[in-house]
């Protein structure tokens, strides 16, 4: 397993474990919302490889991308936006070995509190933060095609 930091070159990749992650763990939404969400949410323009603060790092595995994370850190915090290993290696330990390699780079910014945003009916998600430390700190919303839907943050203390 090869972790390190993404290249423009991988967005290709990294869109389509979004795609499957996202068809596979979140049943409660529309396969076409999921596509157009994707599409959206996953590319060079929204996460800026070289904005300040800004960690995307990728898991490669067999020399295909098999996993994704990017967090942006501002002041003395930093939040955790995406981290989606493909289902086909859920459970290898590749989330685990991609958050420690993900703390480790934001606390060279300082940082001494990072969270989590997921949406609040993915247990999967809860389960495997909490699995790390993190609490449930407080609740909010996305709008995802004129839709609302409840998500919960946590919070780590480093």
């Amino acid at each position: 397993m090869n972790v390190r930091a993404a290249t423009p070159g991988d967005f290709e990749a990294i869109t389509a474990v979004a795609r499957d992650t996202w068809h596979d763990t979140y049943d409660e939404l529309e396969p076409e919302m999921i596509d157009r969400t994707v599409d959206d949410w996953y590319t060079d323009d929204s996460m800026p490889l070289e904005a300040p603060g800004t960690v995307v790092l990728v898991v490669e595995r067999d020399g295909r991308l098999v996993g994704f994370t990017h967090a942006v850190a501002q002041g003395d915090k930093a939040d955790i936006l995406r981290m989606y290993v493909h289902p086909d290696h859920q459970g290898d330990g590749i989330g685990s070995t991609l958050h420690e390699r993900l703390i480790a780079e934001l606390e060279s910014y300082d940082v001494d509190r990072v969270r989590s945003i997921d949406f609040a009916f993915n247990e999967t998600s809860r389960a495997f933060y909490e699995g790390l430390g993190f609490e449930q700190t407080d609740t909010g919303e996305v709008e995802i095609d004129g839709e609302f839907y409840d998500e919960a943050v946590y919070t780590l203390e480093l």
